[in-house]
């Protein structure tokens, strides 16, 4: 009985010195998001990040292992002290007192004329690769150096069926990054080649949202810049050019109206057969996203052609989801039933399946003026932040774990599972939009902090285990983005330095003999024979842009937006004039009394507050372009 004896007095004396560590020093284990342990969450670590199997088993909380291991790159994200003088977060940037700043306070311009070179080659290693082994095929596959279309032979692989209509996919997705790049010449024979070789009646089921962001958006982005007046890129008109693309846009989107009949709510089918319509087994379930990212696109092409019926549409679909919010929170779920408008999956998040649902409520104001969008985004955004938003109240001060965007019940706010996914990393360049970059800042840092680890975001990541939960990494532009605008918001060279980082973990983990391969498991870097278009249409234009300091886009003069699949489209008076009057701001008459049945909600008439429109101090390209829809208003 005497070693048992020993046992119970070594596990009692254990117990007493985690006692005494907990109330001495809050070394204790956090359960929660406002567990009151003080962490300072500093870029400086975020080294560490990449020996994370060698953090000590006391750090156990998602903070403790990620935010806490961000201190080598600077102040970003610091806990002030009571007594501190409350600062901006911005000012952390600013402070040149420690070696971050010897490191990350300025970038050369001879390295970022070599940055700009390299992600310059990148695409067209991937470009070219593609016209040589695989036009007009959709796809490249790289590693194999060939053609990748339609899965005809299973027609329920959606993973490529979605995407993959045989029609040139990659060849269109790419055709204003040609022009951005400088390459007026290649973007002719590109637009050529697609008026010449590519049609839309195919028998071929593609996803609405997919052929929308990538083949519709971009035709109708590659046909403004051809006939933008303003030249902004040179005189890029083409000889003999008869607004094609704009005929072929009208032609595919007349191709996705099918989608858009027989719901008993309004919300699209989520897949179409171009030539034959609505497939008879097609599901009646879709995603917020894909039913409710359709408005830029639609819009822009019924205010081209004069023809309101495909924004009515869009905007039909938008009101429709927005109509079936949870009266309690506000937040909508990511899957719903198009026939009963009852809710399939009752997550509420900002990735996959409703990322781009919140981006084009503010990105179609911006474009169009309409007053319903904003008030829909502010009703959303303030949602988000009180329901999905985990973490100290404020970024930059305060106890407790810094901020992260959780999943969530939309009907109570309960969190529903402990991973994020990749795409949520758009949420910063949105947050920028929206003039709030003290939570874009903190929020970037965050999925930087992983992308350091592995070399690349893992498709959903576990922020409670602090490992990945699905491990592959198809190449996505997210991250990129985001840096991007974040560097126009602040023009900080730490941004330029994550984008280095970003371009040479690229050229390191995933390049192959023909292009660039999808990660199938970013810590093994193994990869998968595929290339998606969006590498080259978003990935690459945004790596470039970051360095391109004398791009077009940049100009003062020039007012543009990106879509979602990062084409470019200008923010112009005639996008916020309508030639027809029945399509109104609401289908409702406008109520002089704020919407009590959803408290988040403005009323109809509320005028949006300029200082919720246009909310920040710095200057940058894109705070300009919604500095201008003032006089466009």
């Amino acid at each position: 009985m005497q070693w048992r004896s020993i046992v119970l007095g070594l596990l009692f004396l254990r117990l007493a010195l985690s006692c005494v560590l907990w109330l001495a020093f809050g070394l204790g284990p956090s359960w929660g998001f406002n567990f009151p342990i003080k962490f300072n969450f500093n870029l400086h670590k975020i080294e560490l990040l990449r020996d994370g199997d060698r953090t000590s088993s006391m750090t156990n909380t998602w903070s403790q292992k990620t935010y806490d291991t961000l201190d080598n790159l600077g102040k970003t994200c610091s806990k002030v002290g009571e007594n501190s003088p409350k600062k901006s977060y911005l000012s952390f940037f600013e402070d040149g007192r420690d070696e971050y700043d010897r490191k990350y306070s300025s970038f050369p311009d001879t390295l970022k004329a070599e940055m700009k070179g390299l992600a310059k080659d990148m695409f067209y290693y991937g470009y070219d690769n593609y016209m040589k082994y695989a036009f007009p095929a959709d796809e490249l596959n790289p590693i194999d150096c060939q053609g990748r279309g339609p899965d005809v032979f299973n027609p329920s692989n959606i993973n490529i069926n979605d995407v993959l209509g045989n029609y040139s996919l990659t060849l269109i997705d790419t055709l204003d990054t040609l022009l951005i790049l400088g390459n007026v010449s290649e973007f002719h024979k590109a637009v050529k080649l697609v008026i010449d070789t590519v049609s839309f009646d195919k028998d071929s089921t593609v996803q609405v949202f997919e052929a929308n962001i990538r083949i519709l958006g971009s035709l109708i982005s590659a046909h403004i810049l051809l006939t933008d007046p303003h030249h902004p890129f040179g005189d890029v008109s083409l000889e003999d050019y008869d607004n094609e693309l704009l005929h072929m846009a009208h032609d595919l989107a007349v191709r996705l109206l099918p989608a858009f009949e027989n719901t008993g709510t309004g919300i699209p089918y989520p897949r179409v057969n171009l030539k034959k319509g609505v497939p008879p087994d097609s599901v009646n379930e879709t995603c917020t996203a894909g039913a409710g990212s359709l408005l830029v696109e639609f819009g822009i092409l019924s205010r081209l052609i004069g023809d309101s019926t495909f924004e009515w549409v869009a905007r039909r679909a938008v009101r429709a989801l927005w109509s079936l919010r949870s009266n309690e929170t506000g937040l909508l779920g990511n899957v719903v039933n198009i026939q009963t408008g009852q809710w399939v999956s009752k997550q509420s998040g900002l990735g996959a399946g409703m990322d781009s649902f919140y981006e084009y409520l503010l990105k179609s104001y911006i474009l169009f003026g309409e007053k319903e969008d904003y008030r829909m985004f502010s009703a959303a955004y303030e949602s988000i932040q009180s329901h999905l938003r985990r973490g100290r109240e404020a970024c930059n001060e305060g106890e407790g774990d810094p901020p992260l965007y959780v999943n969530v019940n939309m009907f109570n706010g309960q969190i529903m599972n402990t991973w994020i996914d990749s795409l949520q990393a758009f949420f910063p360049g949105l947050q920028v939009l929206n003039g709030d970059v003290e939570n874009a800042i903190c929020l970037h840092a965050f999925y930087y902090a992983i992308w350091k680890r592995f070399g690349a975001l893992p498709e959903r990541y576990n922020w409670q285990l602090q490992a990945p939960d699905v491990l592959f990494y198809p190449l996505r532009p997210e991250l990129v983005e985001s840096t991007y605008l974040l560097y126009q918001a602040t023009k900080n060279p730490f941004y330029l330095h994550v984008g280095m980082d970003i371009l040479q973990s690229l050229e390191k983990n995933t390049k192959v003999k023909c292009g660039y391969a999808t990660l199938h498991h970013v810590v093994d870097k193994s990869k998968e024979d595929r290339m998606e278009s969006f590498f080259l249409s978003e990935t690459c234009k945004y790596l470039y842009l970051l360095f391109d300091e004398d791009n077009p886009l940049h100009d003062s003069e020039s007012r543009y937006i990106f879509t979602t699949e990062g084409h470019v489209v200008p923010i112009e008076p005639r996008f916020r004039e309508r030639t027809w009057s029945h399509l109104q701001s609401s289908d409702e008459p406008c109520d002089e009394e704020p919407d009590h049945h959803h408290p988040a909600n403005t009323s109809n008439c509320d005028r949006i507050p300029e200082e919720r429109r246009f909310s920040l101090p710095l200057k940058s390209i894109y705070m300009r372009q919604i500095d201008h829809m003032v006089g466009l208003s």
